[in-house]
């Protein structure tokens, strides 16, 4: 996957809490193996109406929400099941990074190993960053060098990340790339036991 050190997209609010994963991906989409394909699906029964239209009334439908890369979420965000398809219809659907005052730890730990930045910032904080994309304010660059969300010229926020994930996300490695890095010794190793 592609590594980034500052990302510049537009914001989208959802504003709600304890969104869990069955929100993000109703369970009757989980019949693929495959990461992708699961976008469409993403937030099923609220964006469409039971006869399949789009339902106006939710946050992502909007028009100023269209090609949102960046997700600014309520409390407790990922909650319920451990699903790993949550993120992956997340990705698959544009967003790149999520914002939220807190997360579930294992939608948290699942979203960073397919490379979507997740952070946690204090309430008071993401109600100044919501409200300043509310007001027109969408476009967000995020440096995970300096680890600070910018609104234009202006700092809106910094924030604290762990420095294993942020060398991951910097360089796109996920946890395949880091055992390839020692392809050689594993490869000496297989020889020396006579595995291969």
């Amino acid at each position: 996957m592609p590594g980034f050190k500052t990302f510049t997209g537009t914001a989208a609010v959802l504003d709600r809490e304890n969104v869990d994963t069955d929100q993000i991906i109703p369970k009757q989409f989980l019949k693929r193996v495959e990461r992708s394909g699961f976008g469409q699906y993403l937030f099923f029964d609220w964006r469409f109406n039971r006869d399949g239209t789009p339902n106006a009334e939710f946050e992502l439908n909007k028009e100023d929400a269209e090609g949102a890369e960046i997700l600014i979420a309520g409390a407790n965000f990922g909650c319920g099941s451990s699903r790993e398809h949550a993120p992956w219809a997340l990705k698959d659907y544009g967003f790149k990074v999520i914002i939220a005052p807190d997360f579930a730890d294992i939608f948290y730990n699942n979203s960073l190993k397919n490379g979507i930045l997740v952070i946690t910032l204090p309430k008071p904080v993401i109600d100044q960053l919501k409200t300043s994309v509310e007001n027109g304010n969408k476009k967000l660059t995020l440096s995970l060098d300096r680890q600070e969300i910018s609104a234009g010229t202006e700092v809106a926020a910094s924030f604290d990340f762990d420095p294993y994930w942020k060398e991951m996300l910097q360089n796109g490695w996920d946890e395949i790339s880091i055992t390839m890095q020692y392809d050689d010794e594993i490869s000496q190793f297989e020889n020396k036991m006579g595995v291969v």
